[in-house]
């Protein structure tokens, strides 16, 4: 009898599980059986390696063959496990060393051809690698720079299985044509026959430049809004008519936003790996992700689903960025209301017969909407002919249990031909504006620094009344408002953390009452005191 095993990972949303790769080679009739809850594609994966390791040159074991996926209960899917189910048969072969491979992780789709394809997830499978003790692993060579993000681990970007039995077997490595793919150099076999001792290499890859705040006309009320909801990390909703600068409000927001953290770059770019939109030639995601599905899509699309086990939605694809819902009183009012959980926790949590799969998914949340149908309601031409029971029935589609998640609210006006001819009026740009944004989110990270918390938005609302309360008396007239019914409790806990951002964008030490008037006019539309224009800067 001859045994040998590896390693690979099983995702499960964006999180992975280390899977032993056993292969035992017994004499008998020929015969190849994969086990351990694989699905369509996984099985396939028999094909796919024979044809593999024969046209790489390998004599195939003419034995009963059995390879087993441990631990058998989690469910196992993909093609990412060719590589090593291919490498764990020649070590039963005896073609390479079985002690070479058993401490290491293999990730990779083979080709009929032998040569080693890119799979989704590459970043997570490693990150669980690393966490799992393992220092070595062996991934495609297209997605090397992606694998090389992760510090403390030596790693082998592998263009084909010729070359990786000709390392792992220490024999000179043949030539092999580049791959279609962009990707990094195959790796020569050295001191840990991988890729250097990344440390957390960043590899700076040019991004696009976003589009400037100082492009929108007029719409100083929006553009306010925009900049709180930047500091932060507050819901908005930008309601008006057809043309009035919805979209171009939204598209510049994140060019307000800090660029990511470390760790949250890490974050962003395992979950778009896994969704397998992580873009060509940037193995990092350093920037606050965008995503603006149609108003069409369906609630899998945005919070995650399909069919076996769930891949990530809009809403994970814009972890700590910005997913924008225009048109949103188009959209199907059970999708929408499918927000309501993940914005409050963070994540979304999908339960299926196959599993239960937790996606990171804490987003700044932006809605635009038509006053109704026509979009002409409340204009000064007062042309709308929707009937009251048809706006009243267009309005009700974003329900109330999700609106009171929405911090702030404010009106888009038409912009006015003055404004448009003379360009905006002289508007801020974007770099102004997110300087400011920066200095307010220092102000709330050093308010925050001994807590989980580092926005806003973030903080529950009695830590913000009691361990953080703003001046005597200035939430008077909030108090009011909620008796009156204009306010919820969780109402009245978010206006509190606006005026907390407010105070931070004026450089308060705590909110004032001037700060309370304006979070409470950017959430109900009604103008208290000095309003927005005398709180902010």
């Amino acid at each position: 009898m001859a045994f040998a095993r590896t390693c690979a990972v099983a995702l499960v949303g964006v999180e992975g599980v280390v899977v032993e790769v056993q292969a035992d080679l017994e004499p008998g009739v020929a015969a190849f059986s994969l086990v351990g809850l694989a699905d369509k594609s996984l099985s396939e994966s028999r094909d796919r390696v024979r044809a593999a390791v024969i046209n790489s040159g390998a004599q195939w074991p003419q034995k009963k063959l059995t390879v087993g996926l441990s631990p058998a209960a989690v469910p196992k899917c993909g093609s990412g496990f060719d590589l090593a189910v291919a490498c764990s048969v020649l070590a039963a072969a005896e073609r390479i060393d079985p002690r070479v491979i058993a401490d290491v992780m293999m990730i990779g789709e083979l080709g009929l051809d032998g040569r080693v394809r890119p799979v989704r997830g590459v970043l997570p499978a490693v990150l669980t690698a690393v966490d799992a003790g393992y220092r070595q692993v062996v991934v495609p060579e297209q997605t090397a720079a992606e694998a090389a993000l992760v510090p403390d681990v030596a790693g082998l970007g592998g263009r084909s299985l010729r070359q990786l039995i000709a390392v792992l077997a220490d024999e000179p490595v043949p030539e092999e044509p580049e791959p279609d793919e962009a990707g990094g150099p195959f790796v020569a076999p050295g001191p840990g026959w991988g890729l250097p001792q990344s440390g957390g290499l960043f590899f700076p890859v040019a991004g696009e430049h976003p589009p400037d705040l100082a492009e929108v006309a007029g719409q100083r009320l929006a553009r306010r809004a925009l900049e709180v909801a930047a500091a932060g990390r507050h819901h908005l909703l930008l309601k008006g008519a057809p043309g009035a600068g919805k979209t171009m409000l939204a598209e510049r927001l994140p060019g307000l936003l800090p660029p990511l953290t470390t760790q949250e770059a890490l974050e962003v770019t395992a979950v778009h790996s896994v969704g397998g939109s992580l873009p060509p030639g940037r193995p990092l995601i350093d920037r606050p992700p965008y995503c603006a599905p149609h108003h069409s899509a369906s609630m899998a699309s945005l919070v995650g689903g399909g069919t076996g086990l769930p891949r990530p939605g809009a809403m994970s694809l814009a972890h700590h960025g910005v997913l924008f819902l225009d048109e949103a009183a188009e959209m199907s009012g059970q999708v929408l209301d499918a927000l309501r959980q993940p914005l409050e926790s963070g994540q979304v949590v999908v339960a299926r017969a196959a599993g239960v799969v937790r996606m990171p998914a804490r987003v700044l949340l932006v809605l635009a909407t038509n006053p109704c149908p026509c979009g002409r309601h409340g204009a000064p031409a007062g042309d709308c002919e929707c009937l009251p029971s048809t706006v009243r029935r267009y309005r009700a589609r974003l329900s109330g249990p999700l609106l009171d998640r929405v911090d702030l609210r404010v009106p888009v006006e038409p912009v006015s031909r003055a404004e448009l001819i003379t360009g905006g009026g002289g508007g801020e740009p974007t770099a102004v504006v997110a300087e400011r944004v920066r200095a307010a989110r220092d102000r709330s990270l050093a308010r925050y620094a001994r807590t989980p918390w580092r926005t806003n938005a973030e903080v529950p609302g009695h830590e913000l009344r009691t361990r953080w309360c703003p001046e005597p008396g200035a939430l008077l007239r909030a108090e009011l408002d909620m008796e009156r019914g204009l306010l919820t409790a969780r109402g009245l806990d978010r206006v509190l953390r606006v005026a907390w951002t407010v105070a931070d964008l004026a450089g308060h030490d705590r909110p004032t009452a001037s700060d309370v008037d304006a979070a409470l006019e950017l959430r109900t539309g009604l103008r208290r005191g000095a309003g927005v224009a005398g709180s902010l800067p």
